[in-house]
């Protein structure tokens, strides 16, 4: 797979090649020439060989040469050709090149022109006028970027082709240019690239003269500047008038800018020429600088999550392995399979510290360089991926390849990411750099999607609106997440309690409530979500009343698994979410912190309960959130123990002088009655809360039954 990531590949062209050999036939001089170190993906090796040519170079064909070829055999194993040429001389400039050829001069090399790559709808070349590439030159035009009024495409037996005007006149050669040849002979021995240029110095335009074909005469005609970036283009000489031949320089390569715009013919006619036909052949998808938003059956792959668990089956074993592949078009992903992949095995490297930045660097490097998506964004970085595309990662990417990910390049071609698993050694748990990464590729807008074994669904990373902290959130509910007013709840992993049905009355009567309020956490068109730890106990409940009635369940979940120092419960996810974060152990706090609810509901809980308690004061007191409202579900007795002598003993030590008035944030309830009650007032801005608010001496408001 990483072999087409180097510069020297080309899979419808070999490199150039040689003369190894030349002998004299008459006027004519018979040549063998020998290609090496073509590419191991070369087309030509698997077409019929009746589909492969020998393509002169065009500073040969425009000093007057014709090729023909006679013979050619491909050698896969050492990555070579030979072949037989004959070379004919058209016009005097023609016989005085002829005679100055030689061993060791670079004269051409072979395109496959593989049916299958022919381009058939005109539509594939129309929609790239107008587009340039990342250097801003036009992926094709004529004449200049917009420039296309020029270029007639039409479609003549299931085939695209172009036809380009010419411009009046033709291009001659003052006498300069005998003196000339041996400069360029040298220049083609040594492979040198744009020898056309020292042609142009000798050139001239007589605007004059009619463009006609005369016998023993090459005409050289002339075109408004080509560009092309994203195809081959291919005379047709069969569409010329009868009796011309374009030469065997007859095909222009994918780098062609502004240079593409003279053309060689010879034979006889009397008829004028007119225009030029070209016929265009693909590239590889990977670098036909399409965009993301053309390929529709990719797209349709995308939305189909069945599509994107098969491709990820395609992964290379053994499981613990880190694979990679680079995704730019729909038939692609549909016939991905194991070899298409870049795999590397996982390896551990001893990272020295920032007190040793040298070292550390050089790990650093040696550590990216051992990822499998390392490949695919340095050929992005490089150039030699220019089409748009996704990213298929068995494991979410290593953020120390954030600089590449974010890079302006890679930025432009990586339209998703899709992983299967957060960490090869953490499971589906993300690290604090992990979730930093997804924040920053978020606010770049690369989208990451992750393919959830779990919930066998494919779910969208996504940031809270002016929170520094997201959830993964089933495709069709990513919108819902937005936009909506989050309900959380805490308690213990271990006590369900009897709060299950006056929870689910309250998330009910909320729903109904949206109707009758104006305010920006509940209106009409609010969309509630609920958000737990995603544990047993007190979690479950809350997410299984979030499903029951029909709001997104969401859950910040932490890896409690295997932890031999700790007391905590094993606390499996309970299988009532569809949102979801992920944190390892010792991010236990940063976890907590990243809660960010709108309306907290607390159910009878341990220490665990306790922190998050605190933590929702510190929020109003430090004004880290605005003082809505926190619902305690329970017993008051059962509150004033957990609550009031630290508000009183805080109260008389003068530790919390000028914000005991966050109590008035918090209000202990018994039913959904009393909740909605609370919550009605609080959205119709008569419920008193906040700094100018009483003090509730026990710390909280204890709602009477009556209510």
């Amino acid at each position: 797979m990483e072999s087409y990531l180097t510069s020297a590949h080309y899979d419808l062209v070999t490199p150039d090649g040689r003369i190894t050999q030349l002998h004299a036939v008459g006027k004519q001089k018979s040549a063998h020439i020998r290609i090496e170190n073509i590419s191991a993906a070369f087309v030509g090796y698997k077409i019929d060989p009746q589909l492969i040519t020998f393509n002169l170079k065009s500073t040969l064909a425009q000093l007057g040469l014709q090729a023909q070829n006679l013979h050619f055999e491909l050698h896969p194993d050492t990555h070579s050709a030979e072949i037989e040429i004959e070379f004919l001389a058209i016009g005097h400039l023609g016989e005085a090149t002829l005679n100055l050829l030689e061993v060791g001069m670079y004269v051409g090399k072979l395109f496959a022109a593989d049916d299958r790559r022919r381009v058939r709808n005109p539509d594939y070349l129309m929609r790239m006028f107008g587009r340039c590439d990342r250097m801003g030159q036009p992926l094709l035009s004529l004449g200049g970027l917009e420039g296309s009024g020029d270029l007639i495409l039409e479609k003549i037996e299931g085939r695209t082709v172009a036809f380009i005007s010419l411009l009046d006149g033709i291009v001659t050669y003052n006498v300069d240019i005998y003196g000339l040849l041996p400069t360029i002979i040298k220049a083609l021995r040594e492979n040198m690239s744009q020898t056309r240029h020292l042609l142009h110095l000798n050139q001239q335009w007589e605007k004059e003269v009619p463009r006609l074909v005369h016998t023993n005469q090459m005409l050289l005609v002339k075109t408004t500047p080509l560009h092309i970036r994203t195809v081959y283009a291919h005379v047709v000489s069969s569409l010329l008038p009868q009796g011309v031949h374009h030469t065997s320089a007859d095909y222009l390569q994918p780098d062609t800018a502004a240079s593409g715009d003279i053309y060689e013919l010879f034979g006889a006619g009397h008829q004028i020429i007119d225009d030029i036909p070209l016929e265009f052949y693909t590239l590889e998808p990977h670098r036909e600088h399409v965009f993301f938003s053309d390929r529709d059956q990719l797209i349709a792959s995308l939305e189909d999550p069945e599509a994107i668990f098969k491709a990820f089956t395609t992964a290379p074993e053994p499981h613990k392995a880190m694979a990679a592949v680079f995704v730019v078009k729909g038939s692609q992903m549909q016939a991905l399979q194991k070899q298409d992949w870049i795999k590397r095995e996982p390896q551990k490297y001893e990272f020295p510290g920032l007190a040793h930045p040298s070292r550390q660097a050089l790990v650093a490097e040696k550590y990216l360089e051992s990822n499998p998506s390392y490949p695919f964004l340095k050929a992005i970085e490089e150039g030699l991926i220019t089409s748009q595309g996704v990213l298929l990662t068995r494991y979410f990417p290593t953020p120390l390849l954030k600089r590449m990910l974010l890079n302006d390049q890679v930025q432009t071609c990586l339209k998703r990411i899709y992983f299967q698993h957060p960490s090869s050694s953490f499971g589906d748990y993300f690290s604090h750099e992990d979730r930093a990464l997804l924040i920053d590729l978020a606010k770049f807008g690369i989208p990451v999607f992750w393919a959830d074994l779990a919930s066998k669904q494919i779910l969208q990373y996504t940031l809270k609106p002016e929170k520094e902290a997201g959830l993964f959130v089933p495709l069709t509910m990513v919108e819902t997440f937005r936009r909506s007013t989050v309900i959380g709840v805490y308690g213990s992993n271990l006590l369900e309690g009897n709060f299950e049905t006056e929870l689910t009355l309250l998330l009910k009567g909320l729903l109904a409530m949206r109707s009758e309020m104006n305010h920006p956490l509940l209106s009409h068109d609010t969309p509630l979500a609920l958000l737990t730890g995603g544990g047993p106990g007190a979690m479950e409940v809350g997410n299984r009343a979030a499903k029951s009635v029909g709001i997104l369940s969401c859950a910040n979940i932490v890896d409690f698994r295997d932890n031999k120092n700790s007391l905590v419960h094993e606390q499996k996810q309970n299988p009532y979410i569809d949102a979801k974060m992920t944190y390892r152990l010792d991010r236990l706090v940063e976890r907590q912190a990243e809660f960010f609810l709108d309306l907290p509901i607390f159910l009878e809980g341990g220490i665990g309960m306790d922190f998050e308690y605190c933590l929702e004061e510190v929020r109003r007191k430090t004004g880290s959130c605005p003082s809505n409202p926190v619902l305690l579900f329970g017993d008051p007795n059962y509150w004033r123990r957990k609550i009031t002598s630290r508000f009183q003993l805080n109260q008389q030590t003068g530790t919390t002088r000028g914000s005991e008035w966050v109590s008035n944030c918090f209000y202990c309830i018994q039913n959904a009655t009393q909740g909605l009650h609370i919550l009605r007032q609080f959205f119709q801005g008569t419920l008193p809360i906040g700094k100018g608010g009483p003090i509730y001496e026990d710390g909280f408001l204890a709602v009477t039954p009556a209510l």
